[in-house]
């Protein structure tokens, strides 16, 4: 999973970010419902959250360097 992301264009980056964004806030709203099977799952996807804001950044700095 760590190394999934690494193949997916600036685009697809971005929205499979907002689409993990989106599921890190419903299951934010699970926990405090306490309606959760794995709590580590909170942690994971903050993980990947992370992941896919890194790649995105340095895929911007590479756009911005190779168009300067």
């Amino acid at each position: 999973m760590k190394n999934s992301f690494k193949n997916l264009s600036l685009p697809e980056l971005k929205a499979k970010r907002d689409e993990l964004n989106k599921k890190y806030m419903e299951l934010r709203f699970q926990m405090v419902v306490g309606h959760v099977d794995n709590p580590l799952q909170k942690r994971v996807m903050r993980r990947q959250i992370t992941r896919l804001n890194t790649l995105i950044g340095a895929a911007e700095r590479a756009a911005a360097k190779a168009g300067a």
